[in-house]
């Protein structure tokens, strides 16, 4: 992701999402946990929703940075053949 700025929003559902800062578009990613979940979470459902984005932040960064790995050409016969 950029170095634009983002924020944790709690939608008028209940599900945890990530948008851009300042904008009132679709989020980027929702969080919807289930009702077993919730009763399970309670008050630390945005908490864990955080670190969940956190994480998926992080595994995009890695991605980023990996190297290419490097092209190999295949090596073609260019000879000649007549087709008759």
């Amino acid at each position: 992701m950029s170095s634009e700025t983002y924020e944790i929003i709690e939608l008028s559902n209940g599900d945890v999402a990530l948008r851009r800062a300042g904008h009132k578009d679709d989020p980027l990613v929702r969080i919807h946990f289930s009702a077993e979940s919730l009763e399970f979470l309670r008050e630390h459902k945005v908490t864990i929703a955080r670190a969940m984005l956190e994480a998926g932040i992080e595994a995009v960064q890695e991605i980023n940075d990996l190297e290419p790995e490097p092209f190999e050409e295949e090596e073609v016969d260019i000879t000649e053949h007549t087709i008759h």
